[in-house]
């Protein structure tokens, strides 16, 4: 003998399979057959206690399937038009797909902080506030030194009144720096405070030589800040450091090489 199953039941299966819970079919389909009805008698005809039946009933309204009319204690619900499940599913798949969407964009940021074997790591950061972390940063050098590629203008127009500060805070940690900068009223007032901000620096024609994102070199890391475009870069990387390094040694030359043909 085969046992055949209830209508309601095929339909509370079909429902569970659309998405909606075993308890939220229950009681979408429990108050489809009483129509208008209060919480005592919709949970009694649905299996569940009271307290749930509250819980459904909220859910069941923020999908639209349900209604409510009246104030407690007379308050009554109502299922709303099964006509309203093609439009509730197609608003999920709609959500479903912004979601996969979203996935895929946050899987490729994902990639780019993560540390696979000896892979490059590499950290963006937007804004001002971006900017300040980048040189913050840079102030956690432990080798002592860094190398810098930057243009005055930009570092103090960009971020006001950070960087004399900046400047005395890593001279307090020691950190010396050796700084290409374009031969302008800033580039020439910054390099006569060499002494008293630590660092060694060197003046290069504006016009040919002016590099306006700043570029610093620290134990394994490449910092960039681009003024123009408030975006920080940290790329860590021992071979990406050292080549940079050697790029700025051979600038290092060539600057200088300039300022002995004035």
């Amino acid at each position: 003998m085969i046992l055949m199953k209830k209508p309601s039941q095929n339909l509370k299966e079909s429902l569970v399979f659309l998405g909606l819970s075993p308890k939220e079919a229950a009681v979408y389909t429990a108050l489809l057959e009483l129509g208008r009805s209060g919480v005592s008698h919709i949970s009694r005809k649905a299996g569940v206690n009271r307290a749930t039946g509250y819980v459904i009933l909220d859910s069941l309204i923020l999908k639209g399937l349900v209604s409510i009319s009246g104030k407690e204690p007379k308050q009554e619900y109502v299922a709303e038009s099964p006509d309203k499940l093609p439009e509730l599913f197609k608003r999920r798949q709609e959500e479903a797909k912004e979601k996969e969407m979203l996935a895929q964009e946050l899987a490729l940021q994902l990639k780019s902080i993560q540390k696979i074997g000896d892979r490059p790591q590499v950290r963006f950061y937007e804004g001002a506030e971006g900017l300040r972390a980048v040189f913050e940063d840079s102030l956690t050098a432990t080798s002592g030194k860094i190398v810098a590629f930057t243009s005055i203008e930009d570092q103090h127009t960009s971020i006001p009144n950070y960087f004399p500060e900046y400047y005395q805070r890593r001279k307090k940690k020691g950190i010396f720096m050796r700084s290409i900068f374009p031969n302008t009223p800033m580039g020439i007032e910054r390099q006569s405070a060499n002494k008293d901000e630590h660092r060694e620096s060197v003046l290069v024609p504006a016009d040919t030589y002016g590099i306006h994102p700043a570029m610093n070199v620290y134990d394994n890391k490449l910092m960039i800040a681009s003024f123009r475009e408030k975006l920080g870069i940290i790329v860590e990387s021992q071979e990406i450091a050292d080549a940079m390094r050697k790029i700025f040694e051979l600038a290092w030359i060539g600057a200088h090489s300039l300022e002995e043909q004035k």
